[in-house]
């Protein structure tokens, strides 16, 4: 098989591999402006908590050098910055309206001087190995068109003694919630997409997504397939959303 003949999902669509990363791009470009809104008002704010969870996980201190991967409009950097004041934080993200929209943000101005904002693919990072001591991706990585790409590179730019940690949304064990989870999902966040982000199609993508994306497990043993050890997952919220960590060592 070519390059040209594979296919990767978007969605519940079949798509060509090398076409989904401009379908993604397309999605954020066209939610940038009403990302942040439309994460409170899906999540009724929890997604809030999931984020201070990563950081309690990730302890920032000191002089960290962190990669936050699809770190869009700034939400874990500002964090990081807020625990750590002396890191670094390069945000990288593929799309540079999301780019644009967190540099506009008034905490974007009161780190300007720790931050580095870069616009990029997470399948072939610009940086030189073993150069970050953390890399944190929230709510980014089933977007990759290969995830196992992506991971792959974060064990290749992490420093010896790195970090990887993952913030995803993910698969509710229980049968009974998990049905729940799929009528909120797909009855009520497209609608409300429309209705903040004037925007159906793009949230109807994302909870599609979602279910495409691995269970815990299975994303526990794609992250060792890279190298990282000490391999752990933390559900949030009876499994919608779970945190991945790993250490390369």
């Amino acid at each position: 098989m070519t390059d040209s003949d594979r296919t990767t999902h978007f969605g519940n669509q079949t798509v060509p591999e090398h076409a989904k990363a401009d379908m993604v791009q397309g999605v954020f470009s066209s939610v940038a402006s009403k990302y942040d809104v439309m994460n409170d008002a899906m999540s009724f704010g929890v997604h809030r908590l999931w984020k201070e969870a990563m950081m309690d996980w990730l302890a920032p201190h000191g002089q960290l050098k962190l990669l936050d991967v699809a770190g869009g409009t700034g939400d874990i950097a500002f964090r990081v910055l807020k625990r750590a004041p002396g890191a670094r934080v390069t945000v990288f993200d593929m799309t540079q309206s999301m780019l644009d929209a967190g540099r506009a943000r008034p905490e974007a101005a009161l780190h300007g001087d720790n931050l580095d904002w870069i616009c990029g693919d997470a399948m072939a990072l610009p940086f030189a190995d073993n150069s970050f001591d953390a890399y944190t991706i929230s709510f980014g990585i089933r977007n990759v068109t290969r995830i196992q790409d992506a991971i792959a590179e974060a064990f290749r730019v992490l420093k010896p003694g790195g970090r990887f940690l993952v913030l995803e949304f993910s698969q509710i064990p229980n049968p009974g919630l998990a049905w729940l989870y799929d009528r909120y999902s797909f009855n009520i966040i497209p609608p409300m997409g429309k209705l903040i982000a004037n925007d159906r199609d793009s949230y109807q993508y994302l909870v599609e997504s979602i279910r495409k994306f691995p269970p815990q497990d299975d994303f526990a043993d794609m992250i060792r397939t890279a190298g990282f050890e000490q391999v752990r997952y933390r559900n949030l919220t009876l499994g919608i959303a779970a945190l991945h960590s790993g250490w390369k060592i």
